[in-house]
């Protein structure tokens, strides 16, 4: 090259020399796709003595065979004599170049190359070799061709006068086989496409980046440079296709798995305690039937009993009991400490015939089971179908109307289609629309209580007897009995239930209550309503053992006899109608209607005797016809009124379930119970059972009682 011309890289990927690629000793297997740099002389003052020489360069590839690829980045080995054969010594650092010292003007500054190139480092290596004498090719020596001259690039030359700032590349080590690269116009490398080095198993180097691009990551890392190793040449080994290995399974995800996992359990735990909570709730677990439930059964559910509402008649083919069989059953019952003083009778309801009595001639506190008394008198005296009436007639000013009370004190207070407490009673919004009709312009309302006379309480009764659960003053007017919840029984009473009558009345006719007055005779009715008949009346009072209801049932009595409808009136026509139909009342003393009066006595045989007559057989006593509706009113054994459960459920009276119709009777210290029972032979019997014990607590006394009536069930006494 003339020393006038500046040395450059070429500007394309092509071939820079003058001649074919033949010509310079070498082949190009590639077709001129790898660029060919041309090499620099040596400096001034060097072995050129002032000039460039153009060498030729030789063929470094040995002689190809006929089927084979050839390059000519293979160098041909050296021939030497097999006994000359000495092995390769290896060195720890690869060698460096010299450097020299250029006289004459500097270069221009020339653009930053890589330190050095795979193709130079071969060269250097080549001529170290031939120096050394060595032989790296174990497969046998070669002829040497003539060492060619190397032509050196600017950037090579003076490294350290043209780039004084520039920090001295480090050496690559050398490696007796280079791959031929092609430096794209980024200046990033790239392996030539060649085939004879991966013929001959030389492994293919990654392409080198620029300083100011990543690193792309290999699927592989390539293995490590050792120097013991570099001198090394295999054997070509023809290449192995292997059968890439499957590509391990995705990892599972287990976190997010574990995740999952964490939240549905913790949905799961809160959905058991949320159950839970709920499932404790009295509301939830009484719907359920949950075991923990306040209304479940706490003991073992009984039996089941068939039951009947209608009594019949004795069978005529049944046994007669014998009495001293039934004294043999009651003793252990009748011997209980827990009845106190007891007093008692059983009678064959058949023959009328006495099979136990304990002390029944003695009078004691009967409490409610004077209603028997009560009832049975208003059903021999008084007509069946009697209603009570209520009503409401025009004053003597205009605008001004009268209400009436007639002695009906279940008037209903709801509204009409709703039944309240009392079955079948008369709705008093009924009356107050009928009023409407009748006088729209109606201002005042007056109240009208002459029907009764007397106290509204009576003699024995306690101070706060009247209002209370069990009774309130008696008035000729009531709604829902006085009570405060117009469907509960044991509920608490108004005080005065006739002001709290007329009130009512004056509000739905949007008019004023304006005192007490007595309706004028001949008056004009405005309106009425009756209650329901008698019978249902008396069915309601011996269920639910209503007191004011009784004493209601009681003055009616005394007015049907002309007696003064008051509570001294009430009980001597109560007395007067039984004896007069035939009941020996010795010993009776009466002082209400109701039983509330801790001064009314009554001996247990008249009690079983009135009982004897209500369940004796159809056509031998006229009286029985009369009073037969007694016995759908009494209360059944672990089924209804006073004797729903728990009465009846304990084991030792649980057979007289069903089985057990009887009136009960409780005051302070003071039960009784007296009715009828049908025997396992199928008789009736009827029984009155009265105590008084000590204890303030009724439950004791209440189920020994209960026992001894269970025990007649099973009697079958012969």
């Amino acid at each position: 090259m003339p020393e006038q011309e500046e040395p450059g890289w070429p500007s394309a990927d092509e071939d820079s020399t003058s001649g074919p690629a033949s010509d310079q000793g070498y082949s190009v297997p590639d077709g001129g796709a790898t660029a060919q740099l041309p090499v620099p002389g040596p400096p001034r003052g060097g072995s050129g003595n002032g000039r460039t020489d153009r060498l030729a360069v030789p063929n470094v590839t040995p002689q190809p065979r006929p089927d084979a690829e050839t390059s000519w980045f293979r160098p041909a080995q050296p021939a030497q004599p097999p006994a000359q054969q000495q092995q390769p010594q290896r060195q720890s650092q690869p060698p460096q170049q010299p450097q020299q010292q250029r006289s004459g003007p500097p270069r221009p500054p020339q653009p930053q190359r890589p330190s050095q190139r795979p193709d130079q480092r071969f060269d250097q290596q080549q001529s170290q070799q031939q120096q050394q004498g060595r032989l790296d090719d174990p497969r046998g020596p070669f002829q040497a061709p003539p060492e060619p001259r190397q032509q050196q690039r600017p950037d090579q030359q003076y490294p350290d006068q043209q780039y004084p700032d520039q920090r001295r590349l480090p050496q690559i080590p050398q490696s007796p086989h280079a791959l031929p690269m092609r430096i794209e116009p980024t200046g990033e490398l790239h392996p030539a496409e060649a085939t004879t080095g991966a013929d001959r198993g030389v492994p293919r180097t990654r392409p080198v980046p620029p300083p100011d691009r990543p690193v792309e990551p290999e699927p592989e890392p390539e293995p490590e440079y050792d120097p013991d190793f570099a001198d090394y040449d295999p054997e070509p080994v023809a290449e192995t296709h292997h059968e890439e290995p499957a590509p391990p399974p995705p990892p599972v995800k287990t976190k997010r798995r574990r995740k999952g996992l964490l939240i549905g359990s913790l949905v799961a735990l809160l959905l058991v305690i949320a159950l839970g909570v709920a499932a404790a709730l009295p509301q939830v677990s009484n719907r359920l039937g949950l075991p923990w439930a306040p209304n479940a059964p706490k003991g073992d559910e009984p039996a089941l009993v068939a039951v009947t509402t209608q009594l019949h008649g004795p069978r005529d083919s049944s046994p007669e009991p014998l009495a001293g069989s039934v004294a043999s059953i009651l003793k252990g019952p009748a011997g209980s400490s827990d009845l106190g003083k007891l007093t008692g009778s059983v009678l064959d309801a058949t023959t009328g015939t006495e099979l136990w009595d304990r002390n029944a001639g003695t009078a004691l506190t009967p409490a409610s089971t004077t209603k028997l008394l009560t009832v049975s008198a208003a059903l021999l005296s008084l007509d069946h179908g009697l209603q009570l009436t209520t009503k409401v007639v025009q004053g003597s000013q205009p605008g001004t109307v009268i209400l009436v009370a007639g002695g009906d004190m279940t008037l209903n207070s709801l509204p009409a289609g709703k039944e309240s407490i009392y079955p079948g009673s008369a709705h008093f919004d009924d009356l107050i629309a009928q009023v409407k009709k009748a006088n729209p312009s109606v201002k005042k309302v007056q109240l009208d209580l002459s029907a009764y006379v007397g106290p509204t309480t009576a003699p024995g009764w306690d101070s706060n007897d009247a209002p209370s659960v069990s009774a309130t003053n008696l008035v000729p007017i009531m709604l829902d009995g006085g009570r405060n919840d117009p469907t509960g029984n044991d509920v608490s009473r108004v005080a005065n239930p006739a002001t709290a009558a007329v009130k009512a009345m004056a509000q739905g006719l949007g008019a004023q209550s304006s005192g007490m007055a007595k309706a004028p005779t001949g008056a004009t009715v405005l309106g009425e309503v009756k209650s329901a008949p008698l019978t249902e009346l008396v069915d309601t009072l011996l269920t639910n053992s209503d007191n004011n209801l009784a004493d209601t049932i009681g003055r009616q009595v005394a007015i049907a006899k002309g007696d003064e409808p008051s509570y001294a009136g009430a009980v001597k026509a109560t007395m007067d109608v039984l004896k007069e139909n035939g009941f020996d009342l010795t010993g009776v003393t009466l002082q209400d209607n109701s039983g509330l009066s801790r001064s009314n006595k009554i001996p247990a045989k008249v009690l079983s005797s009135v009982l004897a007559v209500i369940a004796g057989p159809d056509g031998k006593d006229p009286r029985t016809a009369k009073l037969r509706p007694i016995i759908a009113g009494l209360p059944i054994a672990a089924v209804s009124g006073t004797l729903s459960p728990p009465r009846y459920t304990k084991s030792q009276n649980s057979a007289g379930a069903g089985w057990v119709r009887a009136k009960t009777g409780s005051l302070s210290n003071v039960n009784t119970l007296a009715g009828v029972v049908l025997d396992t032979d199928g008789r009736v019997l009827v029984f009155a059972l009265m105590s008084e014990s000590s204890n303030p607590d009724p439950g004791p006394s209440r189920d020994a009682l209960d026992t001894i009536a269970a025990t007649l069930r099973g009697c079958g006494c012969r």
